[in-house]
């Protein structure tokens, strides 16, 4: 991710945030680590599943659009969010999806009435 220093407008530097957001394996480990204050690679290979070398791409993006940072100690390594700024967006978008959910609903619901 480029540096907020550059002449980019800033809708294309919040684009290019939500590139860094558009996987769900990076919103599941995102949604992990806004619940604890630093998860270990090991905690999260075992919640998503993943092979390590797909957890560290993913880690990688993340760490690339300045979401999470690492911490190394010993042999394991350690992430946490880079900004607490991160797990409101994961709520903000929580709250919106789920408004969005119950006006489908209603809608369906509504086109099913006689």
């Amino acid at each position: 991710m480029k540096p907020l220093t550059d002449q980019r407008p800033l809708y294309e530097v919040k684009a290019n945030l939500f590139k860094g957001l558009a996987h769900p394996v990076r919103v599941r480990v995102l949604e992990v680590l806004s619940a604890s204050d630093e998860v270990s690679v090991t905690e999260l290979l075992d919640d998503t599943g993943l092979q390590a070398s797909h957890l560290s791409q993913h880690l990688a993006v993340l760490r690339r659009h300045n979401l999470v940072v690492a911490e190394r100690r010993a042999s394991q390594v350690y992430y946490r969010l880079a900004y607490p700024q991160v797990a409101e967006l994961l709520r903000a978008a929580r709250s919106l999806l789920i408004d969005i959910l119950e006006s489908s609903r209603q809608l369906v619901s509504s086109a099913e009435m006689p």
